[in-house]
């Protein structure tokens, strides 16, 4: 049972001590309305109390036959009342008591108390921000951990939502996926919730289902917890400029309503408060520096454990990645993002015409590992439907042509493993190199 259940069992506990002194009272002044009434409450509790115990722990749990116990004797009490038979009070209230103090003693000595913590991705490619977490609370014989995969819809331009994808088939063998639909925030009211979809209902391309929105799922926990899906290139948390350029990844709302925002480093966090101050007045300075902890991005974890031999590379891509005499080639991750095919539109198309065109005629030698941000499709087709349909025959005749490798899947570390370096656009994968040790190299739209 988790802290947040037991407290809640305790709680229902101490409203039926109340409910007895009122009990008593009522009985004595000759108030039998309201002393029927106190006793249908207390049923009532103590109903609720079993259904709290029982979806944890189980009908067969040993607190559960004090429960039974108590709502037996307190239908009696209130049979004989509402039969206007004598009732010895002092008798009837050490009977209740009694059965008060069993139920108190089970809750507190035989149910035990452990940490449940709930991680709701809804990428399974952006499960990376999260998995170290995961794992350290997944090792933990003292916390039970749940990965909970969230649906997710694109939306239509007027912000209406279009077809729903659910991932949850796609994370690694040993990761243990629950579904979203079998857990019940309700009941179980995990420690803590983690998540890393910040934005609610403001992204215009993208939505979790809105039973997930962060300002949702605050009602079920004493702590929920945000983690951004990306790392960005680090800032000058004195540098006003560079503060408000970084802006609008702070003033979202997963960060408002998280009680904790975790970010990946100290000066990351130092720039968040001074975003996040700006936007909420000085003020509010102290609630963010207790709020918002500079502890590392997971992804940043994952980068580091992983080599390409965990990996089992596809025989299609090893006959890109291999010369005819056995040896590897060098290997170029080349990322597209949503932003520079937003802001570049035609250029940007044909800059990738350009580059795909330079290493077709260099595939020799160097293998082009092309992997275009995940939302790409979604973005450029939901804002800019012309773009895409270019974008797309681009795409087409690159996957058809074969000479390159073409990467959509959830596994982004594998990329990063597996190239000598990356070329492209500014985006979290800059950083997740650099972190790896590969040179990098950042696109100039202007040449082609």
């Amino acid at each position: 049972m988790t802290k947040a259940q037991k407290k809640q069992a305790e709680d229902f506990l101490k409203l039926l001590g109340r409910a007895h002194d009122g009990i008593r009272k009522t009985i004595e002044t000759h108030n039998h309305a309201a002393a029927l009434d106190l006793l249908s409450q207390c049923q009532e509790c103590a109903i609720q109390l079993g259904g709290i115990i029982e979806a944890v722990e189980g009908e067969d749990f040993v607190t559960i036959p004090l429960i039974e116990d108590y709502c037996e004797l307190a239908y009696q009490i209130y049979d004989k009342i509402s039969k206007n038979s004598p009732v010895h009070v002092n008798q009837m209230c050490k009977a209740l008591r009694k059965l008060l103090i069993k139920m108190e003693n089970s809750v507190k000595h035989d149910i035990p108390e452990r940490m449940e913590v709930v991680f709701l991705p809804y990428k399974a490619s952006m499960w990376d921000s999260l998995e170290s977490v995961w794992k350290a609370a997944d090792e933990d014989p003292d916390c039970d951990a749940y990965v909970v995969p969230i649906p997710y819809y694109d939306k239509n331009g007027d912000g209406s939502f279009r077809e729903m994808h659910y991932e949850g088939n796609e994370y690694p063998d040993y990761v243990c996926v629950t579904d979203f639909r079998e857990y019940d925030f309700e009941k179980r009211r995990p420690d803590m919730i983690f998540i890393h979809n910040p934005y609610d209902e403001y992204n215009y391309v993208t939505s979790v289902s809105p039973e997930f929105y962060s300002k949702n799922l605050k009602r079920y926990t004493d702590k929920l917890v945000y983690i951004p899906y990306f790392v960005l290139g680090e800032v000058d948390p004195e540098n006003e400029e560079a503060v408000e350029g970084m802006a609008h990844f702070c003033t979202v709302p997963g960060v408002f309503h998280a009680d904790v925002v975790i970010v990946q480093s100290e000066n990351m966090r130092k720039a968040y408060i001074e975003a996040l101050t700006a936007a909420a007045g000085e003020k509010t300075r102290a609630y963010w520096e207790k709020k918002i902890l500079g502890l590392g991005s997971p992804k940043m974890d994952k980068v580091l454990e992983t080599s390409e031999e965990e990996y089992e590379i596809p025989g299609e891509w090893l006959r890109v990645l291999e010369k005819p005499d056995g040896s590897r080639k060098k290997v170029i991750l080349y990322n597209t993002s949503v932003t520079a095919l937003l802001e570049q539109g035609d250029k940007m198309l044909q800059k990738m015409k350009s580059v795909f065109h330079t290493f077709k005629e260099n595939v020799q030698d160097v293998a082009l590992l092309w992997r275009p941000h995940p939302l790409i499709k979604a973005t450029i087709e939901s804002m800019r439907p012309q773009l895409w349909l270019d974008y797309k025959q681009i795409e087409e005749q690159y996957r058809a042509e074969g000479w390159g490798i073409y990467d959509d899947s959830v596994e982004l570390n594998r990329a990063i493993a597996l190239c000598d370096a990356y070329y492209g656009d500014g985006s979290s994968l800059v950083q997740l190199c650099q972190k790896a040790g590969k040179p990098v190299m950042i696109q100039n739209v202007e040449i082609v």
